[in-house]
């Protein structure tokens, strides 16, 4: 009889996966035009099948596995508990000079059922986009590649790595922290980041943090894991004028931040990454043994 119900299991799931993949070959060309179309209306059309499209996939029970991999244009991440995934793309605006992300979180459902929370792109109507604590329907859009969960007081909170392609002479890269509110609503940003002594850095409000730069650079900032650390590039002004954010380049150093007590604590030079005796070394970090 287990043998039997094993075997039963194995084929439905095989079921299930072909049948994700074919309704996920249906709306590949949808996603690949959200980007590569050439007038706006067909960026949008595109946009508007694919959303149809990936919530149709969706509903399928037990979806949450499933990666959408030959989604190239769109991005999917899983959170390293498996308690969510979520998508987001971008798509670039009439007058071709900005940028709207777009995206969904997928919940982990132990009964197999579709939990989709919608992400709406507010940033174009707000002028101090690092100062509030958000919800969904006014998320500060980004497209996520890195997922970082760190604990504090026994609550998860998923620190999320993204780009904005922004406008036609900056990037931006934005590091946002999400976690769950008591309904299990998603919640973004709140005051997670801390500066020590650092004249520039504490001009930036707390609630989420951002790089932005001349849009031809490239400008790292990820998770180390030997190091523990949220690395990114020190930028300087080709101009000597910070305030140009289309002048900022990398300057060859790296500064990052260290999760201590529910904090990112900022660190103005990471010694490991660009040795220098100068660097204060309470200022830094060891690697891991």
């Amino acid at each position: 009889m287990k043998k039997l119900l094993f075997l039963f299991m194995l084929i439905s799931s095989q079921v299930v996966a072909q049948n994700i993949a074919q309704l996920e070959e249906q709306i590949k060309k949808s996603a690949y035009n959200i980007v590569n179309g050439e007038t706006y209306t067909e960026r949008v059309l595109a946009d508007s099948s694919f959303t149809r499209g990936l919530v149709r996939a969706l509903k399928t029970p037990y979806s949450f596995n499933h990666k959408f991999d030959s989604l190239i244009t769109v991005s999917t991440q899983f959170s390293p508990d498996s308690t969510f995934k979520i998508f987001t793309w971008q798509l670039l605006s009439e007058d071709e000079k900005s940028y709207r992300q777009k995206g969904a979180i997928q919940m982990n459902t132990k009964d197999g059922s579709l939990q989709l929370v919608p992400l709406f792109d507010c940033s174009e109507f707000t002028t101090a986009p690092t100062d509030s604590i958000r919800d969904a329907k006014h998320w500060i859009g980004a497209i996520y590649y890195k997922i970082i969960p760190k604990k504090f007081n026994n609550k998860t909170y998923y620190t999320l790595l993204g780009l904005d392609g922004n406008n036609t002479i900056t990037h931006k890269k934005w590091m946002d922290v999400m976690y769950f509110d008591n309904d299990n609503k998603p919640v973004f940003g709140g005051n997670f980041f801390v500066y020590k002594n650092d004249e520039f850095k504490p001009k930036q409000p707390t609630s989420r943090f951002v790089v932005e730069y001349k849009k031809e650079s490239i400008v790292k900032m990820n998770y180390d894991p030997e190091l523990d650390l949220i690395i990114f590039a020190t930028l300087i002004s080709e101009e000597n004028d910070p305030s140009k954010k289309e002048t900022l380049v990398p300057y060859g150093t790296y500064e990052g931040f260290k999760w201590d007590k529910g904090k990112w604590v900022h660190l103005p030079r990471i010694k490991e990454l660009d040795p220098d005796p100068r660097v204060n070394p309470d200022q830094t970090i060891k690697k891991k043994n």
